[in-house]
């Protein structure tokens, strides 16, 4: 049993909203994804005898934001195995240990809300494309804005007063 000392998955995953960001471990930044997804065909499936399930499942994957980044990151490999496992793991009376890897690659691969935060990665929240002209809009009740932390501070004078 390992002892001591920092995990991989050790802690609380990064918040982009941390009151706190000057840590060392923000210097690489956050990176946005876009909303709708990778544009464009998926890449050759690059592992031996795809099955139909397989490659639904790979289309699916490949049309997702984070695509985006495994495109770059030049992560084919590791999709292809997430989709071998997932479609494994989908049977009735899968084996535990398969449904555990492929839990561990959602992660990785930032397909969980655990796995983006992890990666540092966000998806584009855009308004859409084409705006809803305002009588076309519908009617919303007024619901006041939660206020966050950081709109609750206030400078307070250096005196004590």
């Amino acid at each position: 049993m390992p002892r001591g000392g920092a995990r991989v998955a050790s802690g609380p995953p990064p918040d982009p909203n941390a009151l706190r960001r000057n840590r060392k471990s923000d210097a690489a930044g956050w990176r946005t994804l876009p909303a709708e997804g990778r544009p464009g065909p998926p890449p050759k499936f690059p592992l031996v005898d795809v099955q139909p399930r397989e490659w639904d499942l790979w289309r699916d994957l490949w049309s997702r934001p984070q695509a985006v980044m495994w495109e770059e990151m030049g992560q084919a490999y590791e999709v292809a195995l997430l989709v071998r496992n997932l479609s494994e793991a989908e049977q009735p009376g899968a084996r535990a240990d398969v449904q555990k890897v492929v839990r561990q690659y959602m992660d990785s691969l930032g397909l969980t809300v655990q796995g983006m935060l992890r990666n540092r990665w966000k998806v584009d929240q855009a308004e859409p494309s084409a705006p809803v002209a305002e009588e076309e809009q519908p009617k919303k009740a007024a619901t006041p804005r939660r206020r966050s932390a950081r709109d609750r501070l206030r400078v307070v004078d250096g005196d004590g007063s």
